[in-house]
């Protein structure tokens, strides 16, 4: 847990080699073409995106889903992550200066619902497929048990009702079919099921790291299965993409992987490069994720989600992707 934060919280560089090879075609993609308009976040062929480039850094924008390497729409709103799905939105962002945050609850013409303090650094969003529940994962310092290292809280809002669960360490958990309770849990990147109650997330305790279902009015949690992390569950629920720590160790890096839930086979990806990201199914077939080129630089690059193929660069210059269409958005 501790190599997998301090790579997160300094390492583009690790990750910038391995994608340097691919920099001159990215450049020649049209990522600084914008396009006049207004986003919105309302269902339909768009693919959501927080902007990288030098000319609109952090800016929310848009492609279409058929043309995601054309021309961009850009919004005037800054975020450090972003996602969107059933017509709202949830940016995570600087609040004034770069040491407090917010979270912001959009509609779908990008107006601030609510806005929410954070304690911690941005790192993970989710919104549920009807746009009713949003999910984060922040940063933190100051834990006793972790030597003033970073940490991880993960937080869930129920946004039809104003529910908030500001952090999921004070669920009961079940570990291996047995109540389990310990000071070095932590929780990070959550995915919902359509039903707007039940959700699966990531759990580390022990060294351990492990995939757990989540029951939101209940406020449990039990594990299912180790070495799952950054979960993000398919439109049909039937699978789970998400990154795994090669030989178990982060320091070596993630592999992206298929999870099917029914038989618990495990499907690696074709894409081999080291992925610090939660996935995004961006249709029943495909994923969607981040990688860094460079400080500050990043390109969403997609992969068929039953291993085959290989993978393809779909949006330049960007990151933090999400469908808006009702096929692949909201996990």
């Amino acid at each position: 847990m501790k190599a997998r934060i301090l790579i997160a919280v300094a390492g583009v560089l690790v990750l910038a080699g391995a994608a340097v090879a691919y920099v001159g075609l990215a450049s020649a993609r049209s990522h600084d073409v914008a396009a006049t308009g207004v986003v919105s976040l309302a269902p339909g062929p768009r693919l959501l995106f927080r902007s990288t480039a030098d000319a609109d850094r952090g800016h929310v924008a848009t492609v279409s889903a058929a043309d995601p390497g054309g021309a961009r729409t850009v919004s005037p709103l800054s975020c450090s992550r972003v996602y969107a799905a059933g017509g709202t939105g949830l940016c995570l962002r600087p609040d004034g200066d770069l040491t407090t945050y917010q979270l912001v609850v959009l509609d779908a013409g990008l107006t601030s619902k609510r806005e929410i303090p954070l304690v911690g650094l941005p790192n993970r969003a989710r919104v549920s497929a009807s746009g009713r529940m949003l999910a984060w994962t922040v940063f933190v310092t100051g834990d006793s048990y972790n030597g003033g290292m970073f940490s991880t809280r993960a937080g869930i809002l129920d946004t039809a009702t104003g529910d908030l669960a500001g952090t999921l360490e004070d669920y009961a958990v079940t570990l291996d079919g047995k109540p389990y309770q310990a000071a070095d849990l932590n929780f990070w990147g959550v995915t919902f099921t359509r039903d707007d109650r039940h959700f699966y997330a990531t759990m580390s305790t022990a060294g351990h790291r492990y995939l757990v279902a989540g029951d939101f009015a209940a406020h449990t949690v039990r594990t299912l299965r180790e070495n799952v992390e950054c979960p993000s569950l398919s439109p049909d629920q039937k699978r789970v993409a998400f990154k795994s720590a090669v030989d178990g160790d982060p320091a070596r890096g993630w592999r992206l992987s298929v999870l099917d839930l029914a038989t618990s086979k495990v499907t690696p990806l074709a894409e081999t490069r080291s992925v610090d990201d939660q996935p995004a199914w961006l249709g029943d077939h495909t994923i969607g994720y981040g990688v860094p080129r460079g400080p500050g630089h990043a390109d969403v690059w997609s992969v068929p989600a039953d291993g085959s193929g290989a993978p393809r660069l779909l949006i330049p210059e960007a990151e933090s992707p999400a469908a808006l269409s009702d096929a692949g958005s909201g996990r």
